[in-house]
């Protein structure tokens, strides 16, 4: 639980003030009964027995400021809700060493199963866009809901020379911010999720796509993809297929999004589950005051009761 207003929290200095206050009154009453002098007939005025029923309302009322004034505070529980005007780029690699065949059939072609996967099991309210990347980047598709056009644009993703990881990720906030008229002034949640296998050869530095990213406040979450193992020709010539996993952790964690690693389908498929259920819902913060105000009419009642019946009266 946390409250939305915790400053007005400072009022229950007020209310120890008066326990307190009360407590010295009690001690006070003692002295002045003991001030009277003739104890046979102090036994009979006021016999001395507890009676711990005369505070029983002044606790209860007591009780029942405190629940108010914590009332005032805005008490909430987090609780998870849909996202609404939700919007996720899926970010792919799409550079030479994506044909390596260290994953059958080749690196692209799970890829692209993976993510067409993802796309079809994201919530049908989440705008879904598309971001290629090789030397330069493309956005292939604007952000939308209809998440079969998206699937059908990665279907189609072909290769190209060169990795600009940098570049990719400022395609994707690029539109982001253009996907609907009210994304200057008050951009959707947003969140990317980059597939690279190799390092950044092409555009501006990673580092400059995280601190734009960081900025706007999207999380760019990384996949490190591919076994690391492998060869690819490139103008006839024998080149391995590297991935620089350093820069896209540090791509994600300067931006507050997760890295993975997948080195199989199977393994990129599992990652885009545990990320499709992370964006599906948030947590925020729903008021819980009407259980504290019901809490202190029940007290306030309690107290009324209590005082009537044993005291005749009102508190």
């Amino acid at each position: 639980m946390t409250f939305l207003e915790p400053t007005r929290l400072w009022w229950l200095l007020l209310l120890i003030v008066l326990v307190v206050a009360y407590v010295f009154a009690q001690r006070q009453r003692r002295e002045y009964t003991v001030r009277f002098t003739n104890l046979e007939l102090l036994d009979q005025v006021a016999p001395h027995r507890p009676d711990l029923r005369r505070h029983v309302p002044a606790a209860l009322f007591t009780l029942t400021l405190g629940i108010l004034i914590t009332a005032m505070a805005v008490p909430a529980m987090p609780v998870e809700a849909p996202r609404e005007r939700a919007t996720i780029i899926v970010a792919v690699d799409v550079s030479l060493s994506m044909a390596a065949t260290d994953i059958e059939p080749d690196r692209l072609e799970a890829a692209k199963e993976s993510a067409q996967g993802f796309v079809d099991t994201l919530p049908d309210r989440f705008n879904v866009g598309l971001v290629a990347f090789s030397s330069t980047a493309t956005v292939v598709s604007s952000p939308t809901q209809d998440h079969q056009a998206v699937i059908g644009s990665i279907e189609n993703l072909r290769l190209g020379p060169g990795t600009a990881i940098g570049e990719g990720v400022f395609a994707s906030l690029e539109a982001i911010r253009t996907f609907d008229e009210d994304s200057e002034e008050d951009p959707p949640p947003s969140a990317i999720v980059l597939l690279s296998d190799g390092e950044n050869t092409s555009g501006r530095e990673i580092s400059q796509a995280a601190s734009a990213a960081g900025e706007e406040e999207v999380p760019v979450s990384t996949i490190a993809f591919g076994s690391g193992a492998a060869m690819i020709e490139i103008d006839g010539y024998q080149v391995p297929a590297d991935i620089d996993k350093d820069a896209l952790r540090g791509l994600a964690q300067d931006t507050e999004g997760h890295f993975y690693e997948a080195e199989n389908e199977t393994e990129l498929t599992e990652v885009y589950e545990d990320i499709g259920s992370s964006l599906g819902t948030e947590f925020v913060h729903e008021e819980i005051v009407t259980r504290f105000v019901l809490v202190a009419i029940v007290l306030s009642m309690a107290t009324a009761v209590t005082s009537l019946l044993w005291f005749q009266r009102l508190p």
